[in-house]
């Protein structure tokens, strides 16, 4: 069916859906969601299951927009809206979305701006045309988030989102051949290791790429094999689907606009954002360690620009025969497990990305419920016979025990961290120790981006889990909050830190030492016995990190661009216990409990030798097949 030809048919199916008497003004794809204008959108307003019923209808995703004569500009708009809501509701922010006509408004009292049985809300939609969103402000303030809301705001942005939107819309929409579909898989990079996360979903008539990453432990193959004959030319790729915003899965998505892809990006909106944050600091550090970065600034712009943000268990067309579900992957904020259906039932395929089967501090377990599923692409990490960490409360008691043994003797605790998950995580951790007395108290000081990553924690409460969430925003308890914590925002501070004689704990990126400022803390304490360094995160092979863990003393690192010996004395522990990635007996209870089971599974993103181990004892315990392809494999699904 043609483009036109599915439009028509999509009106005369909203004629039949809608009552006689609401006009609708006009219907068009903006990506994957079917837009429809209406003059009455006080019927949509009042009936809140005409939109359900429209979307159950269509089979598509819809957005009722007010016809334009309707819609205020932006500052009067502003100015309504300020005028609804009551002073004492301390109105922090109002956010305009051009691509949804949604109005986000932040406020410190959500209640009293939202109004007895929402009555501002509606006032505001007749008033503006725009359809507002309530939210409290956050506690900590984000430039990053605050920074790509301003962004999308500026009108020469608004204009190309908006011609972008309708493109996509065609693209996704377009015309394909009925004739025999097939589904490929293609490894593109993480299989047999860690780092470089790539993989490609191919049919008959479309192609996406699921995360691209980069290894930023490794001089030699940092890349995934973008360059091959089925990736290119670029132009030709329908979608890219990140999973999360560490570096390993996100970190060189900017390139593939420096050369020439003008695609969308489907991820959760915490991904957008906190991926945005670490490709720039990738940016940053490349150019202060004299190395020249895969891409610009104005590269992760473009991604920003082109990035469409879908909510968990929302399901979404990216392609002519590919639906889209992002479920919890339980790793870092935002972080999903992607679910493609593709073809009218004809294959259902599952990329884990990185999952934690298990409640932590900071979110629920991973979702491993799917309606249909017939493979499953699975991390390993911690896939070997013998990958079996702690438990979260016993990793606290360990990390209890080190604080104590170090602040006592007088030293210093350094813990390289990950600025997105793992830094938190340890956060709530010491807040709650120190709190309640149960190590001593000291100054705890963060470095690099963690503030800034917590903050943007604190601006998608709804990705916490509902412990934390009750915690923070109706207990008023925010951990973040505590005076123990000490943003380091220079140089000068960070000087001040390393030269004060007294105990304290640092938490600093980044956290496989392989760069960052963490770097600084390491050559001038790792020489002192007092002092003690402490991972609690996944250090990939090749890295600083998991060489001081296979017991590696004489470093060398830069000072001032000049390699630089130091003699590590400083004692090195490793708590297992806060990793963001699922141990061995997870992974197997992952699978075991999952509905429904597939029929393959194929293992990535783990040493060669834990993935050979764990798919053939997967094979053996379930029958189901395995596989372990190495980078550059094309599997043949149906």
């Amino acid at each position: 069916m043609t483009y036109e030809a599915l439009m028509k048919r999509i009106k005369t199916d909203i004629e039949e859906i809608i009552p006689k008497d609401i006009e609708i003004t006009g219907v068009e794809f903006e990506g994957p969601v079917v837009v429809i204008q209406t003059r009455n959108m006080d019927e949509f307003v009042y009936d809140s299951n005409l939109v359900r019923r429209l979307a159950q209808g269509l089979k598509r995703r819809v957005a009722i927009r007010p016809h334009t004569s309707l819609v205020k500009d932006v500052n009067e708009a502003s100015n309504i809206i300020r005028d609804i809501i009551p002073e004492e509701a301390k109105v922090t922010d109002v956010a305009f979305n051009h691509d949804s006509n949604e109005v986000t408004i932040e406020a410190l009292s959500p209640g009293l701006a939202i109004g007895k049985h929402g009555s501002n809300l509606n006032d505001i939609k007749k008033r503006t045309g725009w359809a507002p969103q309530v939210v409290r402000t956050p506690p900590i303030e984000s430039k990053s988030v605050k920074d790509i809301r301003q962004f999308l705001k500026e009108s020469e942005v608004t204009e190309k989102r908006k011609d972008f939107l309708k493109r996509v819309g065609r693209r996704i929409f377009r015309d394909i051949p009925d004739d025999e579909n097939w589904v490929r898989t293609t490894s593109l990079g993480g299989y047999r290791e860690v780092g470089r996360s790539c993989h490609m979903l191919t049919t008959r008539n479309s192609k996406v790429l699921i995360d691209i990453g980069v290894n930023v432990g490794s001089h030699d193959k940092p890349s995934p094999y973008l360059q091959i004959s089925e990736v290119q030319p670029f132009e030709s790729i329908d979608a890219i689907v990140i999973t999360h915003a560490h570096l390993d899965h996100s970190g060189l998505v900017p390139l593939m606009y420096k050369y020439n892809y003008d695609g969308p990006i489907y991820c959760t909106l915490p991904t957008r954002d906190m991926m945005a944050l670490l490709q720039l600091d990738y940016i940053k550090v490349a150019v202060a360690e004299g190395k020249r970065p895969p891409y610009e600034s104005k590269h992760v712009q473009d991604e920003i620009l082109h990035c469409i943000p879908i909510k968990y268990n929302e399901t979404t067309d990216i392609a002519p025969d590919i639906r889209l579900t992002l479920h919890n992957a339980g790793h870092i904020l935002g972080s999903a497990s992607t679910h493609f259906h593709i073809g009218d039932g004809l294959y259902n395929i599952a990329y884990s990305g990185d999952i934690k089967f298990e409640r932590t501090w900071l979110f629920n377990s991973a979702t491993n419920k799917f309606p249909r599923l017939e493979a499953l692409v699975i991390e390993s990490t911690y896939g070997g016979k013998h990958d079996f960490q702690p438990t979260r409360k016993e990793a606290a008691v360990e990390l209890r025990g080190i604080m104590k043994r170090t602040l006592s003797r007088g030293g210093k605790v350094l813990i390289p961290v990950f600025a997105v998950g793992r830094s938190q995580e340890v956060m709530i951790v010491l807040e709650k120790q120190m709190k309640m007395g149960q190590v001593p108290k000291c100054p705890i000081y963060l470095d690099g981006m963690i503030w800034e990553a917590t903050a943007i924690h604190t601006a998608y409460p709804e990705y916490l889990n509902n412990q934390l969430r009750t915690q923070i925003f109706q207990r008023n308890e925010n951990p973040f909050l505590s005076d123990f914590f000490n943003k380091v925002d220079s140089r000068d501070m960070r000087d001040k830190v390393i030269h004060d004689p007294d105990p304290c704990v640092v938490l600093a990126t980044s956290g496989m030492l392989n760069g960052g400022p963490v770097m600084e803390y390491l050559k001038y304490w790792g020489n002192d016995p007092k002092n003690t360094l402490v991972f609690v995160g996944y250090q990939a092979e090749g890295t600083l990190g998991r060489k001081i863990q296979k017991g590696l003393t004489e470093l060398i690192v830069s000072e001032k661009g000049r390699p630089t010996a130091i003699s590590l004395k400083a004692s090195n522990e490793t708590i297992d216990g806060f990793s963001g990635h699922s141990d061995r007996k997870q992974l197997i209870n992952y699978i075991s409990t999952m509905d429904p089971k597939p029929d393959k599974i194929i293992l990535h993103h783990g040493d060669e030798a834990k993935e050979m181990d764990f798919a053939s004892s997967l094979h053996r315990k379930y029958g189901v097949y395995t596989t372990t392809p190495m980078n550059l494999e094309t599997i043949r699904l149906k």
